[in-house]
């Protein structure tokens, strides 16, 4: 069989490029080794874990707010993890169920089986029970995607020292879980099991939690997480990792000493980020180039130094988020058709799902501030927020850095409730080179969060914040 078009990998850039190459005309193909389309994000990943992100939150609320709000519950309210983790599986069988329906709608035809390179134009699909299709194409783009970092030391066993895979699938509340790694991935999930009475310390190697994002995020973040009773070990590195039959031991130290500290727990939640996954796709035989840290190269069309062949997400530089790879999928399903797309990396956003929620574009004030930008910024707390109050979400914050001679928004730091939606107003500004003033002079609806932003552009426009 021959196609315009093949991508190799089911995830959200994959499949997101196939369903626009078939809506451009391609005849387009999908190879996917697991048995569900979606890759990472739909199985084991974004997905999953914001149901069970939300199901903590319930929890939570449950069991901290609902009295307050005048909300009683008589008798005694417990978590039923296993009905959690039923809902969570529900949750992702709907959602791949959908990208099945995409495909067929949009006339994709779906492998399932391990794709790899035979030449350039040719693929091999190795099948469950072992026999091979092989398949022609004039274009392939590799979505295939990443995989946790876990060092041999830490003695990763699936059982005790676990990833975010099968931190998806605990049937009982631990009482206690040392998470190695203070990113997005960690947080989250400690969130949720932190929510539910787990004990949780985190270890983190730099000297602040999210460290990719801006000081004052860092700073908010582990406040409110604190006040769920996680416990962080900052400047740490871990040196050895030993599960048994019962439990985990995690051996660390200070950066700077040689003293040995020991935590004992129930689980080791491994999230120290994770590697381009590209095993055994017979790159080689179609002579695709990968960097020093096993990424493919690519230019600035995506496209490798194989003519015809391109890669993007997570197998490519830059940030491994879902929807980067969606943006890519989408910029080179149309570059290949001879449109020109375009994406602003600056302006993909971040988000960290815990609660309060942190979001993030654009410049943090650290790069700002390395790179000699001329800068002013704006604040607003949540605490000072009409509707926060309403809902007993006040803390966080909401910031915006602005240029000090054309008052051009350069970055945008939130806290808070909701801030995953609220940052798309954000990128809308700056997608359009908007400046602080330009926000500050919008209409936001009355009570809402997102007025904050309109106070912190206020603020960043001399000093003219109404409301604190």
């Amino acid at each position: 069989m021959k196609y315009d078009v093949t991508i190799i990998g089911s995830g959200p850039g994959g499949y997101v490029a196939a369903i626009r190459c078939g809506q451009l005309g391609l005849k387009t193909a999908i190879i996917e080794r697991y048995s569900t389309l979606g890759g990472t994000c739909l199985n084991v990943g974004c997905i999953p874990s914001k149901a069970l992100l939300d199901s903590s939150e319930h929890y939570y609320n449950a069991t901290h707010t609902f009295a307050t709000h005048g909300i009683d519950i008589n008798g005694t309210i417990e978590a039923n993890l296993p009905q959690m983790i039923k809902r969570k599986s529900d949750v992702v069988e709907q959602t791949c169920k959908g990208i099945d329906f995409l495909m067929k709608k949009n006339k994709v035809t779906v492998y399932n089986g391990h794709g790899s390179f035979v030449t350039a134009n040719k693929i091999a699909i190795t099948k469950a029970d072992g026999s091979v299709e092989e398949i022609e194409t004039d274009k392939t783009i590799i979505a295939t995607g990443s995989k946790p970092v876990v060092p041999a030391n830490f003695n990763y066993d699936k059982k005790r020292v676990i990833t975010s895979t099968e931190a998806l699938n605990i049937q009982e509340i631990p009482k206690s879980m040392v998470i190695i790694g203070g990113g997005v991935i960690g947080l989250e999930l400690g969130s949720v099991y932190a929510r539910l009475g787990t004990k949780i310390h985190v270890i983190e190697f730099m000297d602040k939690i999210i460290p990719t994002m801006d000081g004052d995020c860092s700073k908010e973040l582990q406040r409110s997480l604190k006040g769920l009773g996680m416990e962080f070990h900052l400047k740490h590195a871990v040196t050895n990792v030993s599960p048994n039959t019962e439990g985990v031991v995690v051996e660390y130290k200070k950066r700077d000493t040689e003293a040995v500290l020991s935590i004992e727990a129930d689980y080791c939640l491994v999230a120290i980020g994770r590697r381009p996954y590209t095993d055994n796709l017979g790159l080689e035989n179609a002579g695709v180039k990968k960097d020093d840290r096993g990424r493919i190269e690519v230019d600035g069309h995506l496209q490798t130094n194989v003519p015809g062949i391109y890669a993007i997400g997570d197998v490519v530089k830059g940030a491994m988020l879902a929807h980067k790879a969606e943006e890519e999928g989408v910029f080179v399903a149309e570059s290949i058709v001879g449109q020109k797309p375009h994406i602003n990396y600056l302006l993909i956003p971040g988000v960290v799902y815990t609660w309060p929620e942190v979001a993030a574009v654009g410049y943090t004030e650290e790069q700002l501030k390395e790179n000699g930008t001329p800068y002013k910024a704006g604040k607003f707390p949540f605490k000072a927020l009409g509707r926060a109050r309403a809902s007993m979400d006040t803390e966080g914050m909401v910031k915006v850095l602005a240029h000090k001679d054309t008052d051009e928004i350069l970055g945008v730091h939130m806290v808070g409730p909701r801030t995953a939606d609220m940052i798309a107003e954000a990128v809308a500004l700056m997608e359009f080179r908007a400046s602080a003033e330009d926000g500050s002079r919008m209409s936001h609806a009355h009570p809402t969060y997102t007025e904050a932003f309109k106070e912190a552009c206020l603020a960043a426009t001399g000093n003219r914040a109404l409301h604190v």
